[in-house]
């Protein structure tokens, strides 16, 4: 059974940073790409960012270019999402996902507010 558990979000100030982190487990992790999307309150799903399985390539949302970066740790089973420069308009739950499975965790709360 795929499971993805969110972890590391919280309340932050503008400008100030967060690193979240996902703990996969039930495939196998190091053969699949990894995403994060977000969910803003009251908004739909918003692709963030990927990291690919092999070379580890990476592609970004425009809105987090520069600011966000994602990488993964394959002995472990981990994905992260290193942000900086957080911004109000982050706000959002944010999820690890992979097309490993439709399985989604429960997200973790991001608040950016002074």
């Amino acid at each position: 059974e795929v499971q993805l558990v969110e972890s590391g979000g919280g309340l932050v100030q503008p400008g100030g940073s967060l690193r979240l982190s996902c703990a996969a487990s039930g495939f196998t992790f190091s053969s699949y790409a990894m995403s994060w999307v977000r969910q803003a309150p009251g908004k739909g799903l918003e692709w963030v960012s990927t990291i690919f399985s092999g070379d580890g390539r990476t592609s970004y949302a425009d809105s987090v270019k520069g600011r966000f970066t994602i990488s993964r740790d394959n002995a472990k089973n981990t994905l992260y999402l290193q942000m900086n420069s957080l911004k109000p308009d982050d706000t959002a739950v944010y999820y690890c996902t992979t097309p490993a499975s439709p399985t989604r965790g429960q997200g973790t709360q991001v608040t950016v507010s002074s």
